[in-house]
């Protein structure tokens, strides 16, 4: 298969670009167990918090002629769960892609203004777009597992790209897998193909494949819309773990689940921010009528 750094988000510091190898190099890890993490290897793991804070300063997106994000504001606050809520075709997918840059891939598609990480603009002319989709992640509404790997192998592949050392790779893998919850329902297996994992399963599989490189931010994109309640449940348990080492953001249609994961909620409406607010009050006593409206099921 052809592989492309943008597809699982993981990626290397301009300064690494000698040394990654794509996740179909001869030397592919051994898809057997992983050994408890070592202590050298967890210790700097553990240091993971969310730390990081994001903010969109007058960001403008667009697909040819057509405006879809329009001078848009917002902050991503680290140890938060942001959620973008709105309907569909308001400019939220849009949005979150700009901040990782994956809106540019799009043919004919451009934007405009900054996306500050902490202080830097990751969309300034200086700065290296592959370096910036390793410090933010994203996972997709629909699980989209590499289907000829094994779980091991979906799990190392960014790994391998950024050529972190053969020997840290198997502790790295089981740590991702553990912080997406998915490490006791695999760890016999893990030579088996991503395929043959569960809907649900796939998906924290790909939230494991983003853990791996230890991004700053995770962008989530609806990401249980084609998951049961019993597989959303799980990665809505897993949203509020991983809020403490990472800063996240997520797009969702489900206004119960925007209530039960996020602490603030931004209300997107033709390529605008309506409102952002602690989600109690976005739901309870908004301050824009729209909103009001949206929240209560009566447009969207």
């Amino acid at each position: 298969m052809n592989y492309n750094p943008t597809d699982d988000l993981t990626v290397v510091d301009p300064e690494e670009k000698t040394m990654p190898r794509s996740p179909g190099h001869a030397e592919s890890s051994a898809p057997t167990p992983a050994p408890p993490v070592t202590s050298e290897v967890a210790s700097g793991l553990e240091e993971m918090h969310a730390t990081r804070h994001v903010r969109l300063d007058e960001l403008h997106a667009y697909y040819g002629d057509n405006h879809a994000v329009r001078g848009v504001n917002l902050s991503f606050e680290p140890g938060r769960v942001t959620a973008i809520i709105g309907p569909s075709g308001c400019g939220k997918s849009t949005m979150v892609r700009c901040v990782n840059r994956m809106h540019e891939e799009i043919p004919g598609a451009r934007s405009a203004g900054r996306v500050l990480l902490d202080d830097v603009d990751l969309h300034g002319a200086n700065v290296d777009v592959v370096t910036v989709r390793r410090l933010v992640g994203m996972v997709f509404q629909k699980p989209n597992p590499f289907p000829t790997m094994s779980i091991f192998d979906n799990v190392a592949s960014g790994l391998k790209f950024t050529g972190t050392p053969r020997g840290e790779i198997t502790d790295r893998v089981h740590f991702a897998l553990e912080g997406a919850g998915l490490w006791s329902e695999v760890e016999g297996r893990l030579s088996s193909t991503g395929m043959s994992l569960s809907g649900g399963q796939q998906q924290r599989l790909c939230i494991a494949r983003a853990l791996a490189v230890e991004p700053d931010v995770l962008l989530m994109d609806e990401p249980c819309s084609a998951l049961d309640p019993v597989a959303t449940l799980k990665i809505e348990q897993l949203i509020g773990q991983l809020k403490e080492k990472v800063t996240i953001a997520v797009v969702t249609h489900n206004m119960q689940q925007a209530g039960r994961v996020a602490d603030t909620t931004a209300f997107m409406l033709d390529g605008e921010v309506v409102e952002v607010g602690p989600t109690e009050k976005m739901f309870t006593n908004p301050d824009d009528q729209r909103t009001e409206q949206y929240v209560t099921g009566k447009f969207g």
